[in-house]
């Protein structure tokens, strides 16, 4: 009778190592999923600064144009409406002056607004890059729970097996022990 008991303890140990190691290997692919879901999610934002940065784009360009037609029209025009109704010449003089002066100015601000524009393609790519590492790390994270998941589990069917080992030569089923 007590050898049955102690086959019966020895499976039971047996089975739960295995047991263990499989609720383990569970964990551990659970954790590899949820960090590459969560690289995943985290890399769809990188798309989203791209799609950013071409609506960013496409607006300094529109912006260019339209600011370039606007100061034509409506600075220079006055300018020269203005000087043309009093009968001045406007190929010399302080009517030139004005003109190329207000081109000046208008260089300058096209010229800050395209440093804008640089900084915020800069700050764009940034922030491209710091989603690129957080889906790395994510990545590695998932990667280091899996590997300590798969190595706990290891550590629990060793013990398991070992403890199964002791009680089979406890009770004498294996080797020495209690005959």
């Amino acid at each position: 009778m007590g050898s049955a008991c102690a086959v019966i303890q020895v499976g039971t140990q047996l089975v739960g190592a295995l047991q263990q190691k499989k609720a383990a290997d569970k964990a551990a692919a659970a954790a590899q999923a949820a960090g590459e879901f969560n690289a995943g999610i985290i890399e769809r934002d990188i798309e989203l600064f791209e799609k950013q940065r071409g609506i960013l784009n496409a607006q300094f360009a529109i912006d260019q144009q339209r600011d370039r037609a606007a100061f034509e029209s409506t600075v220079q025009g006055t300018v020269r409406a203005s000087t043309g109704y009093a009968g001045f010449d406007m190929s010399q003089g302080t009517p030139m002056a004005v003109l190329r002066g207000n081109a000046r100015e208008f260089d300058y601000q096209q010229s800050v607004e395209k440093f804008n524009n640089e900084i915020q393609n800069m700050q764009i790519s940034d922030a491209q890059e710091e989603a690129r590492l957080n889906a790395e790390l994510s990545r590695m994270e998932g990667g280091m729970a899996a590997a300590s998941s798969r190595a706990s589990g290891t550590a629990s069917l060793i013990s398991g097996f070992g403890k199964a080992a002791t009680t089979a030569y406890e009770t004498g089923l294996i080797g020495g022990g209690n005959e």
